[in-house]
């Protein structure tokens, strides 16, 4: 729990560096659906300039996507800095303080991954680079659920003793959610639709079923029902995203849909992807939470019934000797 008074401010700049992250995860879906991931041929410098000296009047076109694409990345990894400088400040608890040293490491490496794309014209790395952004993403979203205030103060009232078993589950469906996303990378760089559709399968019934678990349970807080309503409408949203994506590039009926619309439906469709993850990471860390309460809050019950059990015994015990 920590005995260090709450601060707001990390978990302010949490939100916000999470914002920024999937404002930078839908400009990076539209360098790559436009084709413009090699419009700049330098890095660190663009065009020879310094990258926040470039000339506005010169990014038209691709350079506009993929300069942008780095401006934005490089103010999240500046917020990403002040955010974990804040938590350092403001949140005495270890682990979360990794958890923001881990995030400034990853910001640098993911960096240095969209750099090295450039440089070495190695178009698996720009797989890697778009799944590491995602990864990230998750990241900061755990560092926005651990400095939220309710993840200080959660009552007594708001805990599971028996939520073991959805915790598995929430954690679970994170991570199909994370590997659909990879599956997504593979469908855009590689065009392997079967792996995409496969994984949409599997995260279709594994939200579905968690969603109901949580729903069902009348007993569930509304710190868990919000959450899991969010994933069962955006999972709706992306599967009709998905079809329009497919159809857009997959059939003929492409040659009816203008290309904007086209752009729309494949960036809106990953960002979507984003958003389930997002929401998947919190459900589950909200899970862990309130189940660790109702462990804790259940051990004094557990000790004092092991406490009258020994009493209990231990007559019998001694006339037994006798």
């Amino acid at each position: 729990m920590g005995t260090d008074p709450y601060n707001p401010w990390p978990h302010r700049l949490a939100v916000l560096t999470a914002g920024a992250t999937v404002l930078l995860i839908f400009v990076g879906g539209l360098v790559t659906n436009t084709g413009s991931a090699l419009a700049v041929p330098d890095w660190p410098t663009t065009f020879g300039y310094n990258m926040f000296l470039y000339p506005w009047s010169r990014m038209v076109g691709g350079i506009f996507y993929e300069h942008s694409h780095r401006l934005i990345g490089s103010a999240v990894g500046m917020l990403t800095i002040a955010c974990a400088a804040c938590v350092w400040r403001f949140d005495g608890r270890t682990w979360v303080r990794r958890l923001a040293l881990g995030a400034v490491v990853a910001v640098v490496v993911q960096g240095i991954l969209g750099g090295l794309r450039v440089v070495l014209l190695e178009h698996g790395l720009a797989i890697v680079h778009g799944c590491f952004a995602q990864a990230f993403f998750a990241l900061m979203m755990s560092i926005v659920v651990c400095t939220s205030a309710w993840w200080r103060t959660v009552p007594g009232a708001a805990s599971l003793t028996h939520g073991s078993a959805l915790r598995q589950l929430a954690v679970t469906t994170a991570l199909l959610v994370y590997l659909q996303i990879v599956f997504g990378a593979l469908l855009t760089h590689l065009g392997r639709l079967d792996t995409h559709l496969v994984g949409a399968g599997a995260v279709t019934i594994a939200i579905a079923w968690l969603s109901a678990r949580v729903l069902i349970d009348t007993d569930a807080h509304a710190e868990l029902r919000r959450p899991a309503a969010l994933l069962l409408a955006l999972l709706g949203v992306q599967i009709s995203l998905g079809f329009g994506a497919y159809l857009w590039r997959f059939t003929q009926v492409s040659q009816a849909m203008s290309t904007a619309l086209g752009l729309s439906l494949q960036a809106t469709h990953r960002i979507t992807g984003t958003g389930i993850l997002g929401t998947a990471v919190v459900l589950a860390l909200r899970v862990a939470r309130m189940t660790r309460m109702g462990q804790t809050l259940a051990q004094p019950a557990r000790d004092a019934h092991d406490a009258v059990r020994d009493a209990v015994a231990a007559p019998a015990g001694r006339q037994v000797l006798a």
